[in-house]
């Protein structure tokens, strides 16, 4: 099926429990990645080690990709990790999700020349999820009572490109695919958007702007979002207006992105921390 390589990025911040989660249900895809790359946006040692243990139960690469914590700063995170992936198309998630099997198989179905995705997730309530973490379960029941957006789960995929729309509106960075020499050609996210919020947005309007097209994804490409409280949004506003200024001057690159990452030979930078066995 799969014409091209994919690099499955996976974003995290301090919450091993979940992660592990998620990268249990990366490592059982009807359709595998070329590679997975963690996207560390500071954590801890336990998340280095998780990513250890995990290394040896698979032959696909999994590489984690680390900065200092220094705030929210998903964007340069997501930057640093796509300049190190190796695949044509980044299919990219959060950490706090749960791949249903067949997520990668579908988000390479409707991939397609100046197209970038972006799907849906079913939302898991907090008993449910922490009933998960506890037993490290990635076994989904979607019509439990505590869980919501349940019609998301509703798996089709032949009916997948008639349902899907095009429109420039939601873009949701927690599952998300688009081709790596896009993103590059917009400069990848803009690092001027720090703390929650909006940088999806922005990014996916300046690859509107370019003439790629958002494709919004249904029936197909699920995720199950494991609950947790709401982070500190107190950027949200700031952020907005950066990606209303985005979309409103029709803004092709931002001025502080991926560029600075782009090295000719990605195993010489120090964006990548090894754990030793």
């Amino acid at each position: 099926m799969e014409q091209f390589k994919t690099s499955l990025v996976i974003s995290t911040y301090n919450w091993p429990e979940a992660l592990e989660l998620c990268l249990k249900s990366s490592l059982r895809q009807t359709v595998a990645p070329a590679e997975i790359l963690v996207a560390d946006d500071g954590s801890d040692e336990r998340t280095a080690q998780l990513i250890a243990r995990y290394r040896v139960q698979t032959s696909i690469p999994i590489v984690h990709v680390w900065q200092e914590d220094t705030g929210f700063r998903v964007g340069s995170i997501r930057n640093k990790a796509i300049a190190r992936a190796t695949g044509a198309y980044i299919i990219q998630v959060d950490g706090d999700v749960i791949l249903h099997p067949d997520f990668v198989r579908d988000h390479v179905s409707v991939a397609r020349p100046g197209r970038f995705v972006s799907g849906s997730r079913v939302l898991l309530g907090p008993r449910y999820s922490a009933g998960l973490l506890a037993n490290r379960s990635i076994d989904i029941n979607a019509w439990k009572k505590d869980v919501s957006n349940r019609l998301n789960a509703i798996r089709i995929p032949w009916a997948s490109p008639v349902f899907g729309r095009y429109k420039p509106e939601v873009t949701r960075g927690c599952n998300m695919a688009f081709w790596r020499d896009d993103a590059i050609c917009v400069n990848g996210y803009n690092e001027l958007i720090q703390g929650w919020g909006s940088e999806d947005y922005e990014f996916g309007s300046r690859l509107w702007h370019i003439g790629v097209q958002h494709f919004s994804l249904k029936l197909s490409g699920i995720v199950y979002h494991i609950y947790h409280n709401v982070r500190a949004r107190d950027q949200a506003v700031a952020n907005q207006v950066l990606a209303n200024l985005t979309r409103s001057r029709r803004l092709l690159r931002c001025k502080q992105g991926i560029s600075q990452y782009l090295y000719p030979d990605p195993e010489t930078t120090t964006l990548v921390r090894e754990v030793q066995e």
